[in-house]
């Protein structure tokens, strides 16, 4: 089977790879039909990270048809249509039955790779996979591409908002107009949020965001930035941020534009200097967030509102690729052509 592979800075491939097999009983094999490129996966692709040349593919999020399955899984059988998350969660321990399934306690390997593939090996399926109605068939294309968001991103922008307590009436801030940024419009949106601001410099992603539900767009940074949202938000600053990035200068204008006592819920993967725990010590201000508990949100909220139509993350798919286009899915999401790559593996 054809599988993608990291090799070094700016070069993702594809090499043929022995099809996955159980290996445990809790197991379930996965035909791919979707998946994805995620911003996280950027931070190697930049050189950003340090990760091994010639190594899995750090991918992610994938939908699928389950091939087979260990003899302890009984939740999903061949032939099922399924949501592949990112996490692992078992369901039972104290974390996952809290509804933090993204930091599942039971489980030592807790995140997904190796997504960008024709087949995949999903270890703990028996509660982590989500089951869809039907057949991947009975779906239109732009109903598999919202289906796809809840594999990672749109459970990821709305674990910000969740931790974040959004609430009615709240004035929020959004950092970060990548996917999880936009998600996490959406989010903020079917949470109640009265105003919600998108910092963003780049217009198909602010006209994106305004289509979603922001109310406000600030294109400015630092403290330009800063005192345009406290202006924005009459002189107080946001109840709640949602930061989507994980970089340093997007933690600082994240603490920069929440008002005193107000939240912060931060989803994007860490990247940068250790917090001065003063930063947020003198002014009451929270700060949460971390893996999105995926599979909780998907069965409980998430997966109903895409198929009721009442939220259609799928847009944040502006261009698509076959497998073999995979290194130019990763290069245009670099070079910031299109906001979220998709694989049409099927």
């Amino acid at each position: 089977m054809k599988s993608a592979v990291f090799e070094n800075k700016g070069k993702v491939s594809l090499e043929e790879i022995s099809k996955p097999t159980i290996q445990d009983s809790g197991d379930a094999i996965i035909r791919v039909i979707r998946a994805c490129v995620c911003g996280s996966d950027l931070w190697a692709y930049s050189g950003l990270d340090s990760k091994e040349t010639h190594s899995v593919n750090s991918g992610h999020e994938a939908l699928g048809i389950i091939e087979e399955v260990g003899s302890d899984v009984t939740t999903v059988k061949p032939g099922d249509f399924v949501i592949v998350p990112f996490t692992h969660g078992c369901g039972h321990c104290a974390a996952c039955l809290a509804g933090f399934d993204g930091v599942c306690q039971d489980h030592e390997d807790n995140f997904s790779v190796g997504f960008q593939s024709q087949y995949i090996r999903f270890a703990y399926a028996q509660w982590a996979l989500v089951k869809v109605p039907g057949k991947s068939e009975d779906y239109s294309e732009g109903m598999l591409k919202s289906l796809l968001t809840l594999s990672d991103v749109m459970a990821t922008g709305y674990h910000a908002a969740r931790t974040a307590h959004v609430k009615p009436g709240d004035k929020v801030v959004v950092v970060g107009d990548g996917a999880v940024g936009q998600c996490a419009v959406i989010a903020a949106k079917m949470l109640g949020a009265s105003q919600i601001i998108m910092m963003s410099r780049h217009k198909d992603r602010q006209d994106l965001a305004l289509e979603f539900g922001a109310t406000d767009i600030v294109a400015e940074r630092g403290a330009e930035g800063i005192s345009k949202v406290i202006a924005l938000t009459g002189g107080t600053g946001a109840d709640a941020v949602l930061e989507c990035v994980g970089a340093q200068a997007s933690t600082e204008q994240a603490m920069g534009v929440v008002r005193p006592g107000g939240f912060i819920g931060r989803v994007g993967l860490p990247h940068g200097k250790d917090m001065n725990p003063a930063t947020t010590f003198y002014r009451n201000i929270t700060l949460a967030g971390g893996p999105a508990s995926v599979t909780t949100y998907d069965k409980e909220i998430l997966l109903k509102a895409v198929l009721d139509g009442q939220i259609n993350p799928g847009k944040v798919f502006t261009h698509s690729y076959s497998l073999d286009e995979i290194n130019q899915a990763y290069k245009d999401m670099a070079d910031r052509k299109t906001i979220k790559s998709l694989l049409v593996i099927d």
